[in-house]
């Protein structure tokens, strides 16, 4: 296998040049950077306060936007550079899953209140992906080129799909005649975790649906949809609405477990208390016996 190739097929944003896609990546690396920097430290805010959320620190994930924009901007400045172009194609790929995943997650949580027995599975196409933009650039073989375009295509049907699935899965919900008897999660009305996850997946879906190859198409469908999610879980405060005790994905349910950490905090403190309770009784004690002695 020589190569790395050129790719014949239309690239996903073009080729980039300095003059129109450096200012362009510059200004979506600031914005991921900060969403990055923002959601983790709402996430460590809160793991110190004994509030563990997952979900904000994988939010953290947009760094892959992060690497994606960088190598983007090289590959402007070294255009023939094929293995920068193969690295770019697959951040550029890559990037959005999380926020399909997270999505998913929450459209599950929200399942599982009203189905408690119902899981998640999820099983994702990254690895396909890679490996063929990785393939495709190191062959000639015609044959071998359109197997990875396939796979490639299937691939990135399956993503859409994915980000697709949260929209009936809250429809579910809605529309679920068990919705009187919801396990309730987290904080915030039920009306404000449905638009979440629908105003999230529409424009995830649409983003995955949409691959165009104008870049300001690309840039508007890609990055742009991707930084304004990364913005509605950080001041959707997906970190309250969608937070569930710990220990819930093991019972499948999530009756009874906030209560039972809270009681279990409140005995520990009530069990300090109690200590300085028992001491200053003591001493209490101490000073009548002293009293009655004199």
């Amino acid at each position: 296998m020589g190569g790395p190739y050129a790719p014949k097929d239309a690239l996903l944003g073009g080729r980039p040049t300095v003059s129109f896609d450096v200012p362009i990546c510059a200004v979506f690396l600031a914005l991921f950077i900060a969403g990055a920097a923002s959601h983790m430290t709402l996430f460590r805010c809160y793991l110190a306060r004994g509030h563990k959320f997952i979900p904000s620190a994988i939010t953290f994930g947009c760094m892959s936007r992060i690497i994606a924009n960088i190598i983007r901007i090289s590959w402007a400045c070294r255009v023939t550079n094929i293995r920068i172009a193969i690295a770019a194609q697959i951040f550029v790929a890559a990037g959005v899953l999380l926020m399909f995943i997270l999505n998913l997650i929450f459209a599950q949580r929200m399942v599982r209140a009203v189905y408690p027995k119902v899981g998640c599975l999820v099983v994702v196409n990254i690895i396909a992906v890679i490996t063929t933009v990785v393939q495709s650039m190191y062959t000639l073989n015609k044959n071998t080129q359109r197997i990875d375009r396939d796979i490639q295509l299937y691939c990135l049907t399956y993503f859409a799909i994915i980000s697709f699935l949260p929209l009936p899965l809250v429809l579910l919900v809605v529309l679920s005649p068990n919705r009187k008897r919801i396990e309730q999660f987290g904080s915030g009305s039920w009306i404000a975790k449905v638009l979440l996850v629908i105003l999230v997946g529409s424009l995830l879906c649409l983003g995955a649906s949409f691959r165009a190859g104008t870049k300001p198409c690309f840039y508007i469908f890609d990055f742009g949809i991707d930084i304004l999610v990364v913005a509605i879980f950080l001041f959707g405060r997906i970190d309250q609405l969608f937070w569930v005790p710990n220990g819930s994905s093991k019972v499948c349910h999530y009756r009874g477990l906030e209560d039972n950490e809270k009681a279990s905090q409140s005995a520990q403190n009530r069990q300090g208390e109690g200590g300085h309770d028992l001491e200053s009784r003591s001493s209490s004690l101490s000073r009548d016996l002293v009293e009655e002695a004199n």
